[in-house]
């Protein structure tokens, strides 16, 4: 195994270990949750480690095939390092993100990996717009179909609170790793003008409902 699959597969390893301790603990899922209160009391790790707790076993599942997708794209195009900071660039980015948007809500929580893994997914994405993937396994579309109306989605989570999944921190994630790929590889913004475009899209909506106050 290359050093780019170790990489990757233990990373999934990791979050698998420490998710599945939280789905049988609650007092050690509470310690290390997203969790506004505690982190503007002093519990700045939870930035860190809310990203290697998940809701269930099928948040788990659905953020590791996400990273298994798109991660390997992200090593093949730019290098084993730059996988690494783009992953853990995008999870303290998305974690920012969400305390910027819930600073003032101290019982918010949340958990996962999906800041980190839409950093990925996005720099993947630019990176190679016309990757073809299937939705539900069965549904063709181009990648950057996925990731634009997954970020919609996301705002329609943010917006519903019906769970305590980051669903703000796909947003930071996604900035983060279109941002870091951007800087690294500024040909794209010629090479793949319009796919940057669409990417940048939803991230603009989020930020025009959130100044308007619908989020």
């Amino acid at each position: 195994m290359d050093i780019g699959n170790l990489a990757i597969w233990a990373v999934m390893g990791i979050t698998a270990l420490v998710s599945f301790k939280g789905f049988d603990n609650v007092y050690f899922f509470r310690k290390y949750d997203f969790h506004i209160g505690s982190i503007r009391a002093g519990e700045q790790y939870r930035m860190f480690t809310s990203a290697f707790l998940h809701a269930d076993p099928m948040h788990l599942i659905f953020n590791m095939y996400a990273l298994y997708l798109f991660g390997f794209d992200v090593v093949w195009g730019m290098g084993v390092l730059e996988f690494v900071i783009i992953y853990f660039a995008s999870l303290i980015c998305g974690n920012l993100l969400t305390l910027y948007f819930h600073k003032n809500d101290l019982h918010y929580r949340a958990i996962g990996a999906s800041g980190a893994v839409m950093g990925v997914m996005y720099s993947s994405i630019v990176m190679f717009p016309d990757k073809g993937l299937l939705l539900f396994f069965a549904i063709p579309m181009p990648s950057y179909v996925l990731g634009i109306g997954y970020l919609l989605y996301s705002i329609y989570g943010m917006r519903a609170k019906a769970d305590n999944i980051g669903h703000t921190a796909h947003f930071g994630g996604a900035i983060g790793g279109l941002a870091f790929t951007l800087c690294k590889m500024p040909q794209l913004f010629q090479t793949n003008t319009l796919v940057v475009v669409l990417l940048i899209i939803p991230i603009v909506i989020l930020f025009f409902m959130a100044r308007s106050g619908k989020i």
